[in-house]
């Protein structure tokens, strides 16, 4: 029997996951999907924000603040591309000077450190590609850019290294509670108990809740597209440039990537289905026409991708993270922006909480806080050779674009909670999210899987269950 399950392996369940595999306890997270980072968190702007923007006296102001400080340790904890870029808040006229000035004040009720209002010379002198229109800016040192799969799929890997399991293509059916037990029937009809529940389901937290609990919130989905330009674009801006925000949340965005890439995007649109990650020409033309108030200088032709991912809002205003009305069964729902930014700090509470509640602890003395990941192309030439000389795999380049090795493929194919699909290596090591978009290196990647997972190439899917890429052999 388990002392805790964790429903959901996206940031905000990866993140307890860990922070519990300090402790000498029994940890299982369950995810539905055929890998983890599967849902929001394989699909979102990437940034850690400073925390200027959430209400003071909120979850998410508290938690916010709390995680930004606490993600640039924990990435080079895990080896996780991490980037203090700072951002921007650009603002056009009058009124949205005072919304900046505004949000001014609610940083600095929030702690937020090092904010300052800029005038339109100073924003400029930042940013020289921004419209000339702006009339001034918020700027936020402690802004961040991230990789968020990456960062996931390391928690992950680290927790299970100190001890927890993971299951995956373990999608959760029935929640019972009898005495102090919880019981969890998955999809393939196999059961297990646990003394503790976290839910962490995301778009599905409150169907997950339902099954055990009285219905206390709903999960309203949130779609927002993107654009991901070419590495030639990537300079166009330096920092997180941010709208005045609306409505419908922080508006278009304009972003360099850890990668080198630059990010435009999203819209907002708000949808009843769970699962439509579809990209729509109405939504790109917005992103767009919203975007050209930021700058004039993108060349959208040099688009090497489209994406769309949806966000996990709930009929409530601030973040759910509490105890539910049956005892030992804890929501953290509604992770809507900054839901990222504040994963770290939310998993502290959490694991708090659940001390609160009666789980006993103890600390895990071998507890191991480091992961390493070999980036061929960011050694040194010295380094380069002496791990060819180990292993000639990492002297052949799959990926042209990204330079990404063979070896760096297998490495991610043989760790710990291992890629089985084309994506999943993609999200580990990169091949395939160059210029090309996999076009050279696909069927490669898609070789090496099946050779090292012992697998017919027409086993290889692209990323979920009847996702197939090959049905046979043509003559």
């Amino acid at each position: 029997m388990y002392d805790v399950a964790i429903v959901g392996a996206g940031v905000i369940g990866a993140s307890i996951f860990r922070e519990l595999t300090k402790y000498n306890l029994k940890v299982v997270i369950l995810e539905k999907e055929k890998d983890v980072a599967m849902g929001t968190t394989r699909a979102n702007s990437a940034i850690i924000h400073a925390g200027y923007d959430p209400e003071q006296g909120t979850l998410m102001a508290k938690y916010n603040v709390w995680g930004s400080e606490l993600f640039e340790g924990l990435c080079k904890e895990l080896s996780v591309p991490y980037k203090r870029n700072g951002s921007l808040v650009i603002g056009f006229n009058d009124e949205e000077m005072i919304t900046l000035r505004k949000m001014y004040e609610n940083g600095l009720k929030n702690k937020v450190r090092g904010i300052t209002l800029l005038n339109r010379e100073e924003a400029l002198r930042k940013e020289p590609n921004l419209s000339t229109a702006i009339k001034g800016a918020l700027y936020a040192p402690t802004g961040a850019i991230v990789g968020p799969f990456e960062y996931t799929i390391a928690l992950i890997e680290n927790g299970v290294v100190n001890g927890g399991d993971v299951r995956t293509s373990a999608r959760v059916m029935q929640i019972t509670k009898q005495e102090d037990v919880f019981t969890l029937m998955l999809e393939d009809n196999s059961k297990l108990r646990c003394k503790y529940v976290v839910n962490a389901a995301g778009l599905y937290a409150d169907q997950v809740h339902n099954m055990v609990c009285e219905e206390s919130y709903k999960i309203l989905p949130r779609r927002g597209q993107y654009y991901v330009m070419d590495k030639s674009q990537g300079e166009i801006v330096s920092h997180t440039i941010f709208q005045c925000p609306g409505k419908m949340g922080k508006g278009v965005l304009v972003t360099p990537t850890v990668h080198g890439n630059l990010l435009v995007g999203p819209n907002s649109e708000d949808l009843e289905d769970r699962v439509d990650v579809g990209v729509t020409h109405e939504g790109l033309n917005a992103i767009q026409k919203a975007a050209k108030r930021t700058t004039e200088h993108i060349n959208y032709r040099e688009s090497i991708r489209n994406f769309s991912g949806l966000r996990a809002l709930s009929d409530r205003s601030d973040f759910i993270v509490e105890e539910a009305s049956v005892k030992g069964f804890i929501d953290v729902a509604g992770m809507k922006s900054p839901g990222l930014s504040a994963a770290p700090a939310i998993a502290l509470d959490v694991v708090a909480m659940l001390w609160q509640i009666g789980l006993t602890n103890s600390l895990n003395k071998t507890f191991k806080p480091e992961r390493e990941q070999i980036r061929f192309m960011e050694l040194s030439p010295k380094d380069k050779n002496e791990l060819i000389r180990k292993d000639l795999r990492y002297g052949t380049v799959i990926c042209r674009c990204e330079g990404i090795t063979e070896g760096e493929i297998i490495d991610s194919i043989q760790n710990v909670v291992g890629a089985t699909t084309v994506d999943g290596v993609k999200r580990r090591c990169r091949p395939g999210m160059g210029r090309c978009q996999g076009g050279f290196c696909g069927p490669r990647v898609q070789e090496i899987l099946a050779r090292e997972l012992h697998l017919n190439l027409e086993d290889i899917v692209l990323d979920r269950e009847g996702a197939y890429i090959l049905t046979g052999k043509t003559k």
